[in-house]
């Protein structure tokens, strides 16, 4: 537990990063387009942070990962249409609830004809594979078009947990991380870097999952975590640290270098992630709360 006292006033101001497409003259750049979880929360009191659901780009050895489909998925689409040119992507996702996917359908290079997507997701909890969740919400009456109406080149895998698959010299590694969501946590590697991409931790996890999440996170250079939260449960504005010790107690113990913390509660407003940023910092001196537009070098932070 840190020393935060709420009651003395504290700012924090994220820098305010304009969206822009992730830097090619680097070989492996993370970016954030979407960092809210459960559903999006456009508005004034989330306009620093950010309102889109989840949805994180990663650009490593000419490659291009996205990791969740949430609304900001809608965001990063747009500025790839700027591109004017051919291009393919890895698309894996954490889980199929609505707040991973609702970005998919207003995915605009999915709709053009050269483009080829490879999407990556484990089995929901009711078996359905994630190209049948991705469709499903398609369907009338939830959708006007149904998924084969995408003219680009959709190719689908589905994944298990402890599975290693290979894009080139790019590794990316699973590990089952919420038994009770079906959820898959990642891990990129290429030459000595590494990131794990783990949003969907929670404070009830059981030896088998912590052991499972901690060989997965072990040692990264970035790890990018959820504030693990009971989402329809009363939570209090002053004892905020439960909603990221999970994070921080994994990261402090399998030697992670530095520790983004996504996925933010949607009442979660501007000036309360300010303090929780602040309290952050003082539990993990090299964190940081995600906000839409954050950009990092691997390598160079």
């Amino acid at each position: 537990m840190s020393n935060f006292d709420p009651s003395v006033p504290q700012t924090y101001q994220p820098p305010t990063d304009p969206h822009k497409l992730s830097n090619q003259d680097k070989d492996f750049v993370v970016q954030f387009w979407g960092v809210r979880g459960l559903i999006a929360t456009p508005g004034s009191n989330t306009s620093r942070y950010g309102g889109n659901t989840a949805c994180v780009e990663i650009y490593v050895a000419g490659k291009r990962l996205i990791f969740d489909g949430g609304t900001g998925l809608r965001c990063l689409g747009k500025e790839w249409e700027k591109r004017q040119t051919t291009l393919e992507a890895h698309l894996f996702f954490t889980n199929s609830q609505s707040n991973r996917l609702q970005g998919f359908p207003f995915f605009a290079p999915a709709f053009i004809g050269d483009n080829t997507f490879h999407i990556y997701g484990i089995a929901a909890t009711n078996g359905a594979s994630i190209k049948q969740c991705l469709g499903d919400q398609m369907l009338q009456p939830n959708f006007p078009f149904p998924l084969q109406i995408m003219q680009s080149e959709l190719q689908f895998y589905n994944l298990l947990p402890n599975q290693a698959l290979k894009i080139d010299d790019v590794t990316i590694t699973t590990a089952l991380i919420n038994q009770n969501q079906k959820s898959l946590g990642y891990r990129v590697s290429w030459q000595d870097f590494n990131i794990a991409y783990v949003t969907d931790l929670s404070a009830c996890s059981d030896e088998s999952e912590i052991a499972d999440i901690s060989k997965l996170i072990a040692g990264v250079d970035l790890l990018i975590a959820n504030a693990a939260y009971t989402a329809l449960t009363p939570r209090s504005q002053q004892e905020t640290e439960f909603y990221w010790q999970t994070a921080v107690d994994l990261a402090s113990t399998v030697g992670v270098k530095r520790l983004i913390v996504s996925h933010h509660h949607p009442d979660d407003r501007d000036e309360l992630l300010d303090k929780m940023q602040i309290e952050l910092k003082a539990a993990f001196p090299n964190a940081l709360l995600a906000y839409e537009g954050l950009s990092l070098v691997v390598g160079e932070m």
